[in-house]
């Protein structure tokens, strides 16, 4: 059986890509210090406290999500641009978008008891009409717990993106992505992939980051999540990621609604909400690559 390639923090961008394209996800092991995963469990504990478990089988109704983390949890908000990520990001849609966004920021929290997942490719939030050679999504789990076998570490198919999507899951050819605290399981949103069923008595807790092409909407509204007045208290880069800027050349544009606003130009550059000028280049854009790398 195939297993998930692990790679240390200090691995080759061509080695990670190769491997990711062809697996369809990778891990990461030890890629967050001991320090940070603290941090962010610390916060995220008081938001864990107070949400329930889904009420339907296939969010889980033993698994506990809380999302909105950009604007609730300030120790996230690094791993959200950590530069490995956000390079693979720009190597792998940089194909099919001028920029991309953040898509889903949620801690996952799977309690004891609870059974897995059914397999699914995250894409199928956009439906079935997107075409396949696109890669809408670039997605991360990183593991606030050790993820074991037997407390829910997420099942992936290897590999899966590349066979026949008509056909059912074969279960058996799943493998676990079983990680220390502080490791990351990357995914593309085209790779089978499920949580992991809990047989142990602790809860398993992972955070969920995924990026999308920003001509896609994104799946958490992220304008709502993190509203204006939250935003502009943020650093530019973290604010395009979340969609603060336009999507390409006039995608995600407004006007303000009011007369009694100063007169001049009427649609506005994301940005203006914010208090600011539009930059050149923005985070999230795919010509931003560090040391004129392109895919």
């Amino acid at each position: 059986m195939q297993e998930l390639a692990h790679f240390g923090r200090e691995s080759a961008m061509p080695a990670l890509l190769k491997a990711l394209v062809r697996d369809g996800a990778v891990i990461v092991d030890g890629l967050l210090e001991r320090g940070a995963v603290d941090a962010i469990a610390r916060e995220a504990n008081p938001f864990l406290a107070r949400s329930t478990p889904s009420q339907e089988d296939f969010g889980g109704t033993q698994t506990v999500r809380s999302g909105a983390l950009v604007a609730r949890l300030p120790a996230c908000r690094p791993v959200v641009q950590h530069p490995l990520v956000i390079a693979l990001a720009r190597k792998l849609l940089g194909p099919w978008c001028e920029r991309f966004h953040l898509n889903v920021s949620q801690l996952i929290q799977i309690l004891p008891g609870e059974s897995p997942q059914p397999l699914h490719r995250d894409r199928l939030v956009w439906g079935r009409h997107l075409p396949r050679e696109i890669e809408p999504q670039l997605n991360t789990l990183w593991a606030l717990t050790d993820f074991r076998s037997d407390n829910g570490a997420t099942r992936v198919i290897p590999g899966s993106q590349r066979g026949d999507w008509q056909c059912e899951p074969d279960e058996a050819a799943c493998v676990q992505a079983v990680m220390s605290a502080g490791s990351v399981l990357i995914y593309t949103g085209s790779v089978t992939h499920g949580g992991g069923a809990n047989r142990s008595p602790a809860a398993r807790l992972g955070m969920n980051f995924t990026y999308s092409l920003a001509w896609l909407r994104q799946e958490e509204n992220q304008f709502l999540s993190c509203p204006p007045e939250l935003a502009r208290t943020l650093a530019p880069e973290l604010q395009e990621l979340l969609g603060y800027t336009t999507g390409g050349f006039a995608l995600g544009y407004w006007t303000k609604p009011s007369l009694r606003d100063r007169p001049g130009f009427d649609l506005q550059d994301p940005e203006e909400a914010l208090g600011r000028p539009k930059r050149s280049e923005g985070f999230g854009s795919i010509e931003q690559v560090s040391g004129g790398d392109r895919f």
